[in-house]
């Protein structure tokens, strides 16, 4: 799979990919990361992606052909299955771990990180959909990107051993269909400053462990993110 992301930063992008699992993926071929830097389809000597506002206001605004082209550069000949280019955007749908599994199957994600004020609405002609992490405000659209690369890279084929994100929180499901979160871990030691590790986790008997396991998810889910069960009600 191939990542793309064009961003006015590129040098934000050089530590995080160069670390841990996406490292390995990369190495091991199962992975490849382009950031193309947006300033290089500028305007003019100064190399200009952005304008003041029409209709006034505070910042300034990305332009659309600036990054029109830059996508256009980037796009590979595939059908449009296998490549999409998504938009960072407070204004647009949540990310979520089915999104992930989504960007997971295709063979292209272009990513467009945005910055300043915002970005031209034309350029909703040009990308397929508009992405938000999260009901808050970042700088830029680069740390979102971070985070769906990383997110959409584990699911990739090969990069994780197999199995291994099946019980994964929103990987676990309740009978309903609703996500659950993950169940909690432990580890040694069996005792620390007079809390034990679950009687049912020593045991040995794994059907008793995977139903203890299983009500946990649920318990978690319910206390914490109790929104998870109630969106799967609503469908």
């Amino acid at each position: 799979m191939k990542i793309t992301i064009l961003t006015l930063f590129p040098q934000m992008f050089q530590g995080p990919f160069n670390l841990s699992i996406l490292k390995k993926a990369q190495e091991k071929g199962l992975l490849e990361i382009m950031i193309q830097d947006i300033r290089d389809f500028g305007i003019g000597k100064h190399k200009l992606v952005d304008d003041t506002p029409y209709g006034g206001g505070i910042g300034m605004v990305m332009r659309v052909d600036v990054l029109h082209q830059a996508i256009e550069a980037v796009k590979e000949s595939l059908p449009a299955s296998s490549q999409r280019v998504i938009l960072m955007s407070a204004g647009g749908k949540q990310f979520r771990q089915t999104t992930a599994k989504q960007y997971a199957t295709l063979k292209h994600l272009i990513i467009v990180c945005g910055h300043y004020e915002g970005v031209d609405a034309r350029i909703a002609a040009f990308v397929d959909e508009e992405i938000s992490v999260g009901d808050f405000i970042t700088t830029g659209g680069e740390i979102p990107a971070m985070l769906i690369t990383d997110a959409v890279a584990r699911l990739v084929p090969g990069v994780l051993k197999k199995g291994v994100t099946e019980h994964e929180s929103f990987s676990l499901l309740e009978e309903s269909g609703a996500p659950l979160l993950e169940y909690p871990q432990y580890t040694n030691p069996q005792e620390y400053l007079g809390r034990k590790v679950p009687e049912i986790l020593l045991s040995g008997n794994h059907k008793k462990i995977a139903e203890w396991r299983k009500e946990q998810a649920k318990k978690k889910t319910k206390q914490t993110r109790p929104d998870l069960l109630l969106q799967e009600e609503k469908h």
